[in-house]
């Protein structure tokens, strides 16, 4: 080969890397929603941030933010270029990796979203098992009652209990928990065990806002209960206890009550009744090629819950 085939082939190699090196640029911007913020983590400067975003924006011939001077938000045309930029630079990075010391020995950052009190109880102990299998790597744990978007908010991994929407995430089930009705067996021998959950209609519920109407499964067919009572909370912790006390019937997911069934302190009531189980699963994004901590932190989980069935 000679010279000029070289050079070409190192200009070839060089503007691929300045795309990548824009594309990274880029997810550091969306991800910290400020120039000088990732400026600032890719330890550059802010004038080659900007250069680097405007070349970026005329190669692809579109604006991808919308800048003012006081904040910068995502086009829509830069929301769906940020799902694939994400997808390209952990391809890119797995296949180096692929090559590396962490393809044997995780290491880096990754972040991890999950439900608080499921995070709390089940997930952080887990993630503690696992940096101490592997104490290279690094977590970020985002606790969160809320759907996450994984891609929008930089997060590589997240743990839900519901089934998946979003087509560009990958889930990969690890368990399930029930929804269940519970109340102490001092409110059950002062007020009956309910035998249909009608009869909740007249007994005092303790619920968890907004208080949406329940579901539950007669015979194969869904049917729905307007609980209603004199106490309400906006977290599930102080709602599982005034039940436990004795105040009224509270519906919740298994894994919130079951310390307390254990203890005796609730009985779970009209399981007949209950809807189909929920899903645990591992979620993740769309990537032919994940970076091997992902991987690792992955597979871990899955031995951690495996057969979970709350």
């Amino acid at each position: 080969m000679g010279w000029i085939e070289l050079h070409s082939c190192d200009f070839r190699f060089n503007r691929a890397m300045d795309r990548l090196k824009a594309m990274h640029t880029f997810v550091q911007i969306a991800d910290h929603g400020s120039l000088t913020r990732a400026a600032d983590a890719m330890d550059s400067s802010l004038p080659a941030v900007v250069r680097s975003l405007a070349a970026l924006e005329a190669h692809l011939g579109v604006r991808l933010f919308h800048r003012t001077t006081r904040r910068i938000t995502l086009t829509e045309e830069g929301r769906q270029y940020l799902a694939s930029a994400r997808e390209i630079l952990s391809a890119a990075d797995a296949a180096d990796r692929a090559l590396s010391v962490e393809a044997a020995e995780p290491a880096g950052q990754l972040t991890i979203t999950a439900p608080v009190l499921f995070g709390h109880m089940y997930v952080a102990p887990a993630i503690v098992r696992f940096l101490k299998r592997y104490d290279k790597m690094r977590c970020s744990v985002l606790l969160h009652d809320r759907t996450v978007n994984l891609l929008e908010e930089g997060i590589d991994v997240g743990i839900r209990i519901s089934p998946l929407e979003d087509s560009s995430l990958v889930a990969q089930q690890l368990g399930s928990i029930r929804r269940v009705v519970v109340a102490s067996p001092q409110y059950l021998r002062a007020h009956g065990v309910p035998r249909h959950p009608r009869e909740l209609l007249d007994a005092n519920c303790v619920r968890v806002m907004p208080g949406a109407p329940v579901s539950f499964r007669e015979n194969g067919r869904s049917f729905t209960v307007a609980a209603r009572g004199n106490l309400e909370f906006n977290h599930i912790a102080p709602a599982v206890e005034s039940c436990a006390a004795g105040v009224g019937f509270g519906i919740f997911f298994s894994y919130q009550v079951l310390p307390l069934v254990r203890e005796g302190r609730l009985r779970i009531v009209l399981e007949d009744f209950e809807p189909a189980p929920r899903p645990v699963s591992v979620i993740y994004p769309h990537a032919r090629l994940l970076p091997a901590r992902t991987r690792a932190f992955i597979d871990w989980m899955k031995d951690e819950f495996q057969g979970l069935k709350l």
